[in-house]
């Protein structure tokens, strides 16, 4: 798009695209993206950041981009983690507004048409977190975290509906960057606040940008601005990234209050504990006593199970837990002992600070 005087002015919209390894699902992403931004009806940039894909991403990104945009401007770099993909992405947006969306997610179709008239509005928020169900026809292996996600903000998720994040609000309701859009020198601003200080692939790639936003600006979390979120589909992703899951879990909580820390910490030993009385029990000759230890600690387990199935999880979520919890348990683990390691100075640093 060009001015009278032959200059390019800037889109309406940029669309960021992390991409790693995306080839599979670039398709349908795209094709969901196109159709959104025809709906709208408005001048929209699309930029996607190949993060060393191994499989011909960027390829299939440029030939899609042809067929079912004006384009897509492809970024290709070493991979260096989710955050440094999406921060590539943001400084080459020529919009005053940027919008992430990860590579699994279809995009609604009027979800770009909704946030650019909300953005016309005086008094708008800078920042709008899309509501983004997960896909449930996806295979099970990919709905376990439907249980957790229940638990923790079932209110919310029985009834949906505008909520803003602040400070206050910030743990009840979910949020996150898999469909984010904010105004670009804020989003600036927040990936300049949380900018990762050792490898960016294990460090949260968005939980402190949105902590920092939900504390200065506030973050609109809006059913209408939605999307639809396609999980990993195979066993071995899901084990790599429940371990992934664990050290970022870390990063994200380690040091923001001191009870987080103590739960962090407690999680890493608890297990070891554990094991220890087990051992310790059998040797004794009390094998009946630990049975009944591991009876009570499978019970103690499923009880989010019943708390999840009262905040209306899918029923397909609840028979994913109990398939993939033995899985799970292992790799969150040892992800988590590896965070509290790589991450052990934000347990003194931020901690100390509260108690000032």
């Amino acid at each position: 798009m060009r001015t009278d005087g032959g200059a390019r002015s800037a889109p309406a919209l940029t669309v960021v695209i992390p991409a790693l390894d995306s080839a599979p699902w670039l398709p349908s992403t795209l094709t969901a993206l196109a159709d959104a931004i025809r709906t709208a009806s408005a001048d929209v940039e699309v930029i996607l950041v190949d993060d060393g894909s191994t499989d011909g991403t960027a390829d299939v990104a440029r030939s899609l981009g042809a067929e079912l945009l004006d384009s897509v401007h492809v970024i290709e770099q070493a991979n260096r983690g989710r955050f440094l993909a999406r921060w590539a992405g943001i400084e080459r947006a020529r919009s005053r507004y940027v919008l992430l969306l990860d590579s699994r997610v279809l995009i609604d179709r009027s979800a770009i048409r909704y946030a650019l008239s909300r953005l016309a509005e005086r008094g708008h928020p800078v920042a709008w977190n899309a509501y983004v169900p997960t896909d449930p026809a996806a295979p099970l292996v990919g709905l376990f975290w439907e249980v957790p996600t229940h638990v923790f903000w079932g209110r919310f998720l029985r009834a949906p509906k505008p909520f803003d994040l602040t400070t206050e609000t910030f743990d009840r309701a979910p949020k996150g960057t898999t469909m984010f859009l904010a105004d670009k020198q804020v989003l600036q601003e927040a990936f300049r606040h949380a900018w990762p200080k050792g490898d960016a692939r294990f460090v949260s790639d968005d939980t402190k940008v949105l902590r920092w936003l939900a504390e200065t600006h506030g973050i609109r979390l809006d059913p209408a601005f939605a999307a639809t979120y396609r999980p990993r589909t195979s066993l071995r992703a899901f084990i790599k990234h429940t371990f992934d899951r664990g050290t970022l879990f870390v990063d994200s909580y380690a040091g923001t209050s001191i009870l987080r820390s103590v739960i962090i910490l407690g999680l890493a030993v608890l297990p070891v504990v554990i094991l220890g009385a087990l051992v310790w029990l059998v040797a004794s000759g009390l094998a009946l006593v630990a049975v009944a230890v591991v009876a009570l600690l499978c019970v103690v387990a499923l009880v989010p199970l019943l708390l999840a199935a009262i905040n209306r999880c899918p029923p397909r979520g609840l028979l994913a837990y109990v398939v993939c919890l033995p899985v799970f348990v292992l790799p969150f683990w040892l992800g988590l002992l590896r965070g509290v390691v790589i991450h052990r100075k934000s347990f003194l640093r931020r901690s100390t600070r509260e108690l000032e």
